[in-house]
């Protein structure tokens, strides 16, 4: 995928939001954050790498790497008293995973490494124009980025604009 990694976060995050009104703000910090985070690999591919390894083969592409690492602020956070902050947890593990669902679509991701190299994508996007990115913005997959955009847009504004309750104990 290509654009759809940040509404894509939204969608996922806005259930566990709504379950949990005292933690929303948080919730959805960590569900965007979280939905693009892979890719802040970028920065090492273009400044240190030279575009030389395919930034999906890096090790924050790798699922492995993310449940472990999700499994270590469980650990943390259980032993620090903090159980409540689990839910935050659960939606950035989520989010990266779902980031990783989306590009397996049009991009190779090694879902097994480091135990195979397997390389796992649902379609092949043809080098066939350039720029390259036109490559991916004229492919059949782009329309479903589309779709993701307008259905977490169409629910955000409903959301927005939805009435809520001030505290105040006005009527």
């Amino acid at each position: 995928m290509f654009i759809a990694h940040l509404p894509a976060g939204y969608l996922l995050s806005r259930p566990f939001a709504r379950r949990n009104p005292l933690q929303a703000r948080a919730i959805f910090s960590t569900g965007l954050l979280c939905s693009v985070l892979p890719d802040f690999d970028l920065v090492y591919f273009y400044l240190i790498d030279q575009r030389r390894t395919p930034h999906h083969d890096y090790w924050v592409h790798t699922p492995i790497f993310w449940l472990v690492a999700a499994a270590a602020i469980a650990f943390l956070l259980i032993a620090a008293g903090r159980r409540n902050q689990l839910v935050l947890v659960a939606v950035g593990l989520l989010s990266v995973l779902l980031h990783l669902v989306m590009d397996s679509i049009a991009a190779d991701i090694r879902w097994f490494f480091p135990f195979a190299d397997l390389r796992v994508n649902l379609v092949h996007v043809q080098a066939v124009y350039k720029p390259w990115y036109l490559n991916f913005l004229l492919h059949w997959t782009f329309a479903l980025e589309l779709m993701i955009w307008l259905v977490a847009g169409y629910l955000g504004v409903r959301d927005f604009r939805k009435p809520r309750a001030t505290g105040t104990g006005a009527a």
